[in-house]
């Protein structure tokens, strides 16, 4: 305090005897002090480990541009939840990928779809392992947008041909939820970015007797270009168009505050920030509005890519890099952070204990 105060009286840091008042570096002089004082850690507890669930037998498909992610079959969960659980990750992220696909994707809400069979794997495999399924529609429906298009049985007069309609696929996404709860899901995450889908996902659980469950929003979701990987990997990509009627502006910052207020004041438990990297600035002023709510962000496809990309090409340390990723997600402000990077995080944690 007394070099800070000599500073701001004299615009120097040296005393009248040109001797340096403050040495910053002298607290990063060994590595046991330099760990003394860090301010932010990275534990293999703030991890949720995504997985994409297909049918079949034996499969374990890696996926081309996600180098060390998989397309696993049901009967693979069991062995994969057990090493997660054993790396102290302590939740995974489920994506199923359907047999085939239909205008409004009646294997999301099916008893026996592909992710029902997968959480009741999972739970059975590793109970305590805390399992979040993704609630939407693009990977289900035959034309890959996130809800009911505006066409046919539902055309709307006043809305363009093939947009996505909104309170038709709240719905919809009501019987998802509901039907992944029945199947033992831990935690319901709508994805969508319908108006009002915490709102009738909440009113839906609660009717259905789940009122215990609770509600991961993906509250603040933008029209990255960094989904790209992930399209491939979920195979949800949309036939035709794009997702900028309900996903956000990357310009926009102000619109993310509201819309995360909006899925707080509908009930939702917890809030997501998706992508990570381009908004930190967003994971920090969510986290300064609503202190009260645990807060995760999705460390995206996109961006994982990147860093397997560069790495494969020597031109950076990919351990180094993601580690660093990773710990600027938390400094930001995440409490939870999605990433394909989580179980080589979690083993590089282990080993530098």
């Amino acid at each position: 305090m007394k070099a800070m105060k000599h500073f701001l009286e004299t615009g120097t840091t040296r005393d009248a005897n040109h001797k340096l008042l403050a040495r910053p570096r002298r607290l990063r002089l060994t590595p046991t002090l330099r760990r003394m004082v860090r301010e932010t850690e990275l534990s293999a507890a703030d991890f949720i480990y995504p997985l994409f669930v297909t049918h079949g037998q034996n499969v374990r498909h890696e996926i081309g541009s996600m180098p060390g992610v998989f397309q696993l079959s049901v009967d693979q969960l069991a062995r994969e939840a057990e090493e997660i659980a054993r790396l102290e990750i302590p939740s995974v992220l489920l994506f199923g990928i359907p047999q085939s696909k239909d205008p409004v994707g009646l294997e999301n809400f099916a008893e026996d779809g592909i992710m029902q069979q997968s959480i009741r794997t999972i739970k059975q495999a590793a109970p305590d392992l805390v399992v979040i399924t993704d609630v939407c529609l693009c990977e289900y429906t035959d034309h890959g947008h996130c809800g009911i298009l505006n066409t046919g049985e539902h055309h709307h007069p006043h809305l363009p041909e093939g947009y996505v309609l909104n309170d038709p696929t709240l719905d919809v996404l009501g019987m998802v939820a509901v039907s992944h709860a029945r199947a033992g899901a831990d935690i319901i995450a709508p994805s969508g970015m319908m108006d009002g889908m915490v709102g009738a996902i909440r009113t839906a659980l609660d009717a259905a007797g789940f009122e215990h469950l609770p509600v991961l929003s993906y509250a603040v979701k933008y029209a990255s270009g960094f989904y790209g990987p992930f399209r491939e990997a979920a195979q949800g990509a949309p036939k035709f168009g794009d997702r900028q009627s309900h996903q956000m502006d990357p310009a926009n910052a102000r619109e993310a505050l509201r819309e995360a207020a909006i899925d707080v004041a509908e009930g939702a438990d917890m809030l997501m920030v998706k992508p990570a990297l381009s908004y930190l600035d967003i994971i920090h002023r969510l986290h300064e509005q609503h202190p009260e709510l645990p807060l995760a962000a999705y460390n995206v496809s996109g961006e994982y890519a990147m860093v397997k990309a560069a790495a494969a090409n020597g031109w950076l340390d990919e351990r180094r890099a993601a580690m660093e990723i990773l710990l600027s997600i938390k400094r930001a402000g995440a409490d939870l952070i999605i990433s394909y990077h989580a179980k080589d995080a979690a083993r590089w944690l282990q080993e530098g204990r």
